[in-house]
């Protein structure tokens, strides 16, 4: 039976998903993950209420361009800077995200990285299947760099960067952070973290993980300069979003030895990643992947269908979206106040 709202969902998900959408609404699902044109989006947004999209799709002024119905878009992952939310909330169209599900599982992925790279795990593990592992090795073969008892030193304090320092209390570090704004006391004692200048935190840390937002401000916020002033024993990681940092910068300072190693879950312009940085034994590459767990992407996509449903005003949430990102949009299309 037909329902009153229709939804697009831009990649597969889990059936579970999927049949919860299905009580409410006429769902349409796309069989495989593939990147749209602004025109392919624009013409499969035309005639449905809402979709759920990823961060593959730039949702924009042009993509929406003409839409008389669309309602609301509901964005698989924290981050939604390929949504134009000011373009949505001047069209009425009601903007979620999913904040918090992912929280832990992000937070566990940078250490898998910081380790991978500070210990060189991932280079070791290339040379031993190469077969090169034949006889004895020199005492001095495969030093990294020691992780417990130093400084870890985190850019962007929000949910994500608090829970990486709290696993720094595990490895007896000391933990200094800067934020645009200070934590509260409370939570900087919970997380046994001390506030500093970004000049003096570049300085400090042996190993630096990012976890700030990518916008015009972020931009670049790790380039030559910033990577000037850290030790040559250092660790970046970053699992925030590619453009925090100057991919080709980056790899210069690490090809020179002026950085130990760097972990990379994001890049500029993904899902093309830096040539220079691929041909590097120190850099630690994976494709996006600090939130794929099964349990973390099941709560995800749980949670971008709550958002959307409720949006259309269906569901134990129905009219308040758990994770809205412009409340100011909310009901316009429809009329309600």
């Amino acid at each position: 039976m037909s329902k009153s709202h229709s939804v697009w969902v831009s990649r597969p998900l889990f059936p579970e998903v999927l049949a919860t959408l299905a009580q409410y609404v006429d769902v349409s699902v796309e069989p495989k993950e593939s990147k749209r044109t602004p025109e392919q989006l624009r013409a499969k947004l035309a005639h449905v209420d809402g979709a759920i999209v990823g961060l593959g799709d730039r949702i924009d002024a042009g993509v929406l361009a003409g839409n008389r119905r669309l309602r609301a878009i509901a964005n698989l992952g924290v981050g939604y800077n390929n949504l134009d939310v000011p373009a949505l909330t001047a069209a009425g169209i009601v903007a979620t995200n999913t904040p918090d599900v992912l929280t832990q599982t992000t937070a566990d992925y940078a250490w898998a990285l910081l380790l991978a790279a500070a210990r060189r795990v991932c280079s070791a593990e290339r040379w031993l299947r190469a077969g090169r592992w034949r006889g004895g090795m020199r005492f001095d073969d495969w030093l990294g760099v020691d992780v417990h008892g130093k400084t870890l030193g985190i850019l962007g304090m929000g949910r994500i960067g608090q829970a990486v320092a709290r696993r720094g209390a595990g490895f007896d570090m000391k933990v200094i952070y800067h934020n645009r704004s200070r934590l509260p006391d409370a939570v900087e004692r919970e997380c046994r973290a001390e506030w500093v200048e970004k000049s003096e935190l570049l300085k400090r840390a042996d190993h630096l993980v990012l976890v700030l937002p990518y916008n015009a401000q972020s931009h670049h916020a790790i380039g030559a300069t910033e990577l000037e002033h850290m030790k040559p024993t250092a660790v970046l990681v970053n699992i925030a979003r590619g453009g925090i940092v100057d991919d080709a910068a980056l790899a210069v300072a690490l090809r020179e030895g002026r950085l130990a190693a760097a972990g990379l879950d994001v890049f500029e312009g993904e899902p093309s990643v830096n040539p220079a940085l691929r041909e590097l034994d120190n850099a630690v590459l994976s494709p996006h992947i600090a939130s794929a767990s099964a349990d973390t992407r099941r709560a995800m996509a749980q949670l971008a269908a709550d958002n959307l449903l409720a949006a259309l005003g269906h569901g134990p949430n129905a009219g308040h979206p758990p994770s809205l990102l412009n409340p100011e949009a909310r009901g316009r299309r429809t009329g309600e106040t």
